[in-house]
């Protein structure tokens, strides 16, 4: 089983801690500014009245100590965590002696709010986008109460900061809401195409045998009185055609248990391929339906989803001809060209009875071919008999 890479080391740090280091970050800043640094000839803003004085610096404290429990609490209860990191940008402010709400002091608000559209639900995401809106109406309200100068442009700032911190996470929100829906939609149409890959696989493997059982059984009742002999090969035959069916499906079954799976399909290694053809024409005719089989090309590997695809294909033909056709005998030609496989299965018999389009076999068949980007096509020949085609092109890696 592969292993898991671990996420990156940004990813694996909590929103809460995000949101605590803003709020130092901010708090540092908010320091510097207010002394005379390298360079400058004087300091980038004034200290406030109560900045250096022990309530200014108890309040600071409180603001911070309310700033931290709230980011300690931003994935379990995030409402509860804003209010409280909300609460923590308007005590640190106090102190300052300005007249809104600096920027600084609301990172912390802005990563918190981030976190809340990203990761909660919407309607949570739009409460915590009311509160901070709130919050900062009621701060200038406060001020204006009081006949207090306020600062609408930093103001205005601090808001914009807000929202693109909401439509941030909001988007991010909505991106894993898509990615989310396009694995499970991913998950999904995989489990519709090996659903159909099993079944076509279980299809064509019992229905040939099946088939010969049928035939082989339908043989010996009609001799067993007058033909013991062969009536006891017949019922070999079937015999036989069982226990290779249930071995079959033993082999599936085995593989389907399997935790991983080669080639992203189970079994290959154990599926048959266009090496068993022979063998195949051996136990029908055998069941009483001739089957010559004519090579052309040079025979050479196959990529084991060509091969499986093209034996298969070869099979559900020669059971057809079995079950449906009443014919005598059919020729399978097998074509190994440059760029692809050819097959040909054409019978003597009737040439209806299983018209094309109908049955599953056939329907597998198509959806074989059309898997490998190949086609097929079967129908009445004008002569009599019918004609199964089918053309597999083969990967570029092995072309000749």
């Amino acid at each position: 089983m592969s292993a898991v890479p671990p996420s990156p080391l940004l990813r694996r740090v909590p929103p809460g801690a995000w949101a605590a280091l803003a709020w130092c970050a901010g708090t540092a800043f908010t320091f510097l500014i207010r002394m005379r640094l390298p360079g400058e000839s004087m300091n980038s803003a004034y200290p406030g009245v109560l900045f250096h004085r022990w309530d200014g610096r108890t309040t600071l404290a409180l603001a911070t100590a309310l700033t931290l429990v709230g980011s300690g609490l931003l994935r379990r209860r995030p409402l509860t965590a804003l209010v409280l990191v909300l609460a923590g940008a308007v005590l640190g402010t106090v102190p300052l002696s300005v007249d809104a709400i600096p920027v600084p002091q609301f990172l912390s608000v802005d990563v918190a709010l981030y976190f809340i559209a990203a990761t909660g639900r919407r309607g949570v995401s739009l409460t915590a986008a009311g509160l901070v809106f709130a919050t900062l109406t009621a701060y200038l309200s406060v001020r204006l109460a009081h006949a207090w100068t306020i600062g609408t442009s930093t103001e205005l700032a601090v808001a914009m900061t807000a929202l693109v911190a909401w439509l941030i996470g909001n988007s991010a929100h909505q991106a894993r809401e898509h990615a989310e829906a396009g694995r499970a939609r991913t998950a999904a149409e995989a489990v519709t195409a090996e659903r159909l890959r099993i079944a076509r696989e279980l299809h064509d493997m019992v229905a040939h045998s099946i088939g010969i059982v049928a035939l082989q059984a339908g043989a010996a009742r009609r001799v067993i009185d007058t033909q013991p002999t062969g009536a006891r090969d017949a019922l070999r035959e079937v015999e036989l055609a069982s226990r290779e069916t249930l071995s079959g499906l033993r082999r599936m079954l085995g593989a389907l248990r399997q935790a991983e799976l080669r080639d992203g399909a189970p079994g290959f290694d154990e599926m048959p391929g266009l090496a068993d053809v022979d063998r195949l024409a051996a136990t029908t005719t055998a069941a009483g339906v001739r089957v010559d089989v004519q090579w052309r090309g040079e025979r050479r590997p196959l990529p084991p989803e060509v091969d499986l695809s093209a034996y298969r294909i070869i099979q559900e033909a020669v059971t057809n001809v079995v079950r449906h056709a009443g014919a005598r005998s059919c020729t399978v030609s097998i074509d190994h060209r440059d760029e692809e496989i050819s097959i040909e299965v054409v019978d003597d018999g009737r040439g209806h009875g299983l018209t094309p389009g109908t049955g599953y076999g056939l329907v597998g068949m198509r959806e074989r071919a059309a898997l490998l980007h190949g086609d097929l096509t079967a129908g009445p020949r004008p002569e009599g008999g019918f004609r199964v085609t089918a053309r597999l092109p083969l990967p570029v890696e092995v072309r000749r």
